[in-house]
């Protein structure tokens, strides 16, 4: 799965808005706006650590 529909797909199933999901990952909402938009994609190290965020609000599995 694309990095961009990851974040969408996370974002949407915890019920968030892309401000929400900003606030909590510590960057901009232009940030999360051009992830799931496919303006920008971060550097494998950042998705990393993205994911990593992930694992006790959203099961890995589903991306």
């Amino acid at each position: 799965m694309e990095f961009s529909k990851k974040v969408k797909t996370a974002r949407v199933s915890l019920g968030i808005s892309q401000e929400e999901l900003a606030k909590r990952l510590n960057v901009s909402f232009a940030t999360i706006n051009r992830w799931e938009n496919g303006k920008t994609t971060p550097n494998n190290l950042t998705q990393k650590v993205f994911i990593s965020q992930l694992p006790e609000i959203y099961p890995l599995k589903h991306l």
